[in-house]
């Protein structure tokens, strides 16, 4: 465009569009559940994705929301939720996620799970005995790794001095 054109019209910047537009610009929001329901997912996928209908109590806006992870959830009507952005891309219409580990929505999945824990709400799992041996041998060849390498430099230093002793000797 020419500066006569730019003069006579300026051009109009796009705003960036909220991921989450329900939210009211913010990154999550608390939420009751009106419904919980079960659909699958878009071709290719097959699976019962379970979801539910959640009334959000900061405007009153209705959205579908992503139950995450495997098995029970213990979820039913009226238990309050804490909802995120970004839902599945298989599933229609989805375009949310509960926060396991908020409100209602504490049951922890059964198989224990060990990555990606903070997305399902999971605790750190407990170390057991062997693990904690297995834990304090590492540490302890960390130790001796160093204390080899401490007199390693101590060897090299005491050569160093040999050498300046000869030198000035000749």
């Amino acid at each position: 465009m020419t500066y006569q054109q730019l003069s006579l019209k300026p051009r109009i910047w796009q705003k960036n569009k909220r991921r989450a537009p329900a939210f009211g610009g913010g990154p999550h929001r608390k939420g009751v559940i009106y419904k919980i329901a079960i659909m699958s997912p878009r071709k290719p996928n097959s699976a019962k994705r379970t979801f539910a209908k959640v009334r959000l109590n900061f405007n009153g806006k209705r959205l579908f929301a992503k139950i995450p992870g495997i098995g029970e959830h213990y979820l039913q009507s009226h238990s309050v939720v804490f909802v995120r952005g970004h839902g599945p891309k298989d599933s229609p219409g989805i375009n949310y996620h509960l926060v396991r580990g908020c409100y209602d929505f504490l049951k922890q999945e059964a198989f224990g799970r060990k990555n990606r824990r903070s997305k399902f709400g999971a605790k750190r799992p407990k170390l057991t005995e062997i693990q904690l041996k297995e834990k304090e041998l590492k540490e302890q060849r960390k130790k001796d790794k160093k204390e080899r390498k401490l007199l390693k430099l101590k060897a090299l230093a005491l050569k160093k001095e040999a050498l300046k002793k000869e030198v000035v000797n000749e």
